[in-house]
């Protein structure tokens, strides 16, 4: 097996809590180089973990010979820009979700790659976690018969003042660097592993409003999707409720599964995911399965095993850029101005 070398871009708080330390950690793997536009947290995390190099300069990663493969892990404005120039650079990428700002860039990105003969991915992990893919088994396997109905709800309150004034929120507030609000930024995630586990949507229909005025983008989302399966689904997003509670329900012939997309919010660190409920009749089987301390090392493992010819990782261009024509569709009305009627 060789070792795939990677080189990051951008050293925020995803890298520093989720991805970052996954790279040294999955078998076959390097971490050679990081480069950010701040070079002292670049730095930083260089010491902290080790790495070789550390940059102020995003050409250094994309001009090293050593380098195999690029994470783009900045603010989701600059994910098109970065990933073409990964491509005419000759590396594969590894693009952080929301894969671009609407499903137009990510056509382009996926574009880029293909004719410059390089590999793409992106970074929606919860398609490798062990959690997830029991849910993907006990619908595959039957468990619930025949998939009938998907409901997905999230609410979800409104961060302090300070908070959206913070490194957390404040990007993802801000559509012009996000591509939108919690909807468009968290809720991809709910309809990305949903496609993973019982297909893609061929219609999507949505309603978005601002009801809060906290901020600007959409706080209030409502949606109804048609899967290629013929299972309906349903959603019900709320970012200016009252508390914070979120799940997801898959309804068959037979039986239900419940499960969340998230970890508790409150507190924000350190509970274990919901576990996954399997309902039939009146019996309720629970499965509490545990997230790895790096949710992206199973992801990342993936592609690696990918590279090196025995796997192959389960996020690709084509199932991301399925999740990005759903986001746009149900977004469509609010980023037109249309209010609903």
């Amino acid at each position: 097996m060789r070792t795939v070398r990677w080189g990051v871009i951008g050293c925020g708080e995803v890298v520093r809590t989720k991805s970052g330390p996954a790279f040294v950690r999955a078998a076959n793997s390097r971490l050679v180089a990081v480069a950010d536009r701040h070079p002292e947290r670049a730095e930083a995390f260089a010491r902290e973990h080790g790495v070789e190099r550390a940059h102020g300069d995003v050409e250094a990663v994309l001009r090293a010979d050593d380098v195999d493969v690029v994470y783009v892990a900045t603010m989701t404005e600059s994910h098109r820009d970065l990933v073409l120039r990964c491509a005419a650079a000759g590396k594969s990428v590894l693009v952080e979700k929301p894969m671009g700002m609407s499903h137009a860039e990510c056509v382009a990105m996926d574009e880029a790659c293909r004719a410059a003969g390089v590999r793409l991915w992106v970074a929606y992990y919860r398609r490798a976690l062990p959690r997830f893919t029991k849910v993907r088994d006990l619908v595959a396997d039957g468990a619930i018969g025949e998939v009938r109905m998907v409901v997905m709800r999230h609410l979800q309150r409104i961060p302090s003042p300070e908070a959206m004034r913070g490194p957390f929120w404040g990007w993802r507030l801000d559509a012009k660097r996000s591509g939108g609000g919690i909807f468009f930024e968290a809720v991809g995630h709910t309809l990305d592993i949903l496609d993973f586990i019982v297909g893609p949507v061929d219609e999507a229909r949505g309603l978005a409003v601002n009801q809060a005025g906290a901020y600007a983008p959409e706080d209030a989302v409502a949606a109804s999707f048609r899967y290629a399966s013929g299972a309906l689904g349903s959603g019900a997003w709320c970012f200016a409720a009252d508390c914070d509670d979120e799940g997801n329900e898959i309804i068959g012939s037979r039986g239900r599964i419940a499960f969340a997309t998230f970890p508790p919010l409150d507190p924000p660190a350190g509970r274990p995911p919901v576990p996954i409920r399997l309902i039939r009749g009146g019996a309720v089987e629970t499965f509490p399965i545990a997230d790895p301390p790096y949710v992206h090392q199973p992801l990342v493992q993936s592609i690696v095993d990918e590279l090196n010819g025995v796997g192959a990782c389960p996020s690709t261009p084509a199932s991301a850029m399925r999740t990005a024509r759903v986001v746009d569709a149900v977004l469509a009305g609010f980023r037109a101005g249309r209010a609903p009627a």
